[in-house]
């Protein structure tokens, strides 16, 4: 791999949602640039304004911010080889293809796109492979000129070579050799004067000096044509990387926008901005889609940004297709959540007790952070662990409040005993609390679960909670006993 400074490009078609292939394909990218003191640079390809999106450009940019992905040029922050949207770019293609016509490269072509159907129909029915069959490749250019001139509707394409063989080469896959009869004259400009992605993607990685290609195997099939274009100018062509293809959960089929609504049901989604909301973080998403398609070459999965940079190697990235694994994501979310510092994640679980109208006290919420760490998953996982510390009074009924093999008089008399104890210590630290109440379990014989059951569901109103002491030292003496009273009171009046 090369040491010098690399130019790499993230160039997404602002036509919707930016998905997990993208965020790969972006991080491969940044990569590679911080990896050799390179520029990664955001080009927005907007020319099908039929498939453009309001607010995707945004959100695709908001959603690079998010995964950490800042770019060095771009549409929204400039820089030397601007513009940075292609449909800025108009009179760069409109000059470029000028040259390819000049060079006998590209050419007009007027035929309808009734007499195209027909084309393709007959070639069908004769089970060939659909092609323009060449009828205005061989117009004398001073007719075609004329006719372009008098205003006849047109596109132009490419003149590919008829004879011989196009060899390109992809990092991951080597050469790849096709006869050139095989491959079709391509549309360069539409017929409205736009570029296609073909034209304008090669122009654009020229002029912005663009050293390596990350891009999906999808382009594979136009892939020789794209290397036609560039040798027609007499261009250098980028090193390719067609990168591998993300496949369904079950690992039949390709993952596409489609199945974002299956996999929402599971709490998960292949949309970036989905998996902002769904409390995934950056830190976990990178991690997890980085390995999807590239072998780190060690033991330890679990990589920082810093250590992915200092790590990556595109000679170590594979073409096999990988199975999106939801599982692992999981895996990867809730290790780096236990790398954050109690400050960051108490600051990033903070807006979801929030939402949900609650109150926070900031120096209860970092003492919180510390017990319910090792639990969550995803950061919303922290509202069924913690809301209730920023509640007021939390709610319980007689049956969960009965403990296991207990009668409800029975679970009321050990309520009040716990009682007893709890109000007769100092305070009820871990320290201080734990020794009397164990103490308490072997002098009854009862289960530990009859007693810290009761209590747990008495002070948190929930089965499942933090560690109970450290709960209790959180909320306070006075909280723990006014709840303790409570759940007595409860038990009380209904067994009256």
């Amino acid at each position: 791999m090369t040491e010098k400074p690399t130019r790499v490009r993230f160039a997404p078609s602002p036509t919707g949602h930016m998905h997990l292939g993208s965020a790969r394909t972006a991080l491969y990218n940044y990569l590679l640039a911080k990896k050799t003191g390179g520029k990664f640079i955001l080009r927005i390809e907007d020319t099908d304004q039929k498939r453009y999106v309001p607010g995707a450009e945004q959100e695709l940019i908001d959603g690079l911010h998010w995964l950490g992905l800042d770019h060095d040029e771009g549409p929204d922050i400039g820089g030397p080889f601007g513009p940075y949207r292609q449909t800025d770019r108009k009179s760069i293609y409109d000059e470029h293809i000028q040259i390819l016509i000049g060079k006998g490269k590209a050419y007009p072509c007027f035929c309808s796109p009734e007499r195209l159907t027909s084309v393709r129909e007959e070639q069908m029915k004769n089970k060939e492979q659909p092609h323009y069959d060449g009828m205005c490749r061989s117009l004398e250019p001073v007719e075609a000129r004329k006719r372009v001139e008098a205003g006849e509707k047109h596109v132009i394409r490419f003149k590919m070579e008829k004879e011989g063989k196009t060899v390109v080469n992809d990092l991951l896959r080597g050469e790849i050799i096709l006869d050139n009869h095989v491959l079709d004259d391509s549309v360069l400009i539409k017929s409205d004067g736009w570029p296609t992605y073909h034209f304008a993607a090669m122009v654009d990685d020229h002029l912005m000096e663009i050293t390596h290609v990350f891009r999906g195997s999808e382009w594979l099939g136009t892939f020789p044509l794209h290397a036609n274009i560039i040798r027609a100018f007499g261009w250098e062509e980028p090193i390719w990387i067609h990168l591998s293809v993300f496949l369904k959960p079950s690992g039949k089929g390709k993952m596409s926008k489609r199945e974002t609504a299956e996999a929402l049901k599971d709490g998960y989604s292949i949309f970036v901005k989905d998996m902002n909301e769904l409390g995934f973080i950056p830190e976990g998403l990178n991690n997890w889609t980085a390995l999807m398609g590239w072998g780190a070459g060690e033991t330890e999965d679990v990589l920082t940004m810093f250590e992915m940079i200092d790590k990556f190697d595109i000679r170590k990235l594979n073409a096999s297709p990988a199975a999106i694994n939801f599982n692992k994501l999981d895996y990867f979310n809730g290790e780096h959540i236990r790398r954050l510092s109690i400050d960051d994640l108490a600051a990033r679980v903070k807006p979801y007790f929030v939402n949900e109208g609650l109150v926070v006290d900031e120096q209860k919420l970092l003492k919180v952070i510390p017990i319910i760490r090792e639990r969550l998953v995803t950061l919303d996982d922290c509202l069924p662990f913690a809301a209730w510390f920023f509640k007021d009074s939390v709610d319980f009924t007689k049956e969960e409040l009965i403990a296991k093999n207990m009668t409800a008089a029975e679970t009321y008399e050990m309520g009040v005993e716990i009682l007893d104890i709890l109000e007769g210590l100092p305070e009820l630290s871990h320290s201080v609390a734990e020794e009397p109440l164990r103490s308490y379990v072997e002098k009854k014989q009862l289960a530990p679960n009859q007693v810290f059951g009761f209590l747990r569901i008495a002070v948190s109103g929930q089965k499942v909670s933090p560690p109970l002491f450290e709960s209790m030292e959180i909320v306070g003496k006075k909280i723990v006993l006014e709840r303790v009273k409570q759940a007595l009171s409860v038990l009380n009046q209904e067994n009256e």
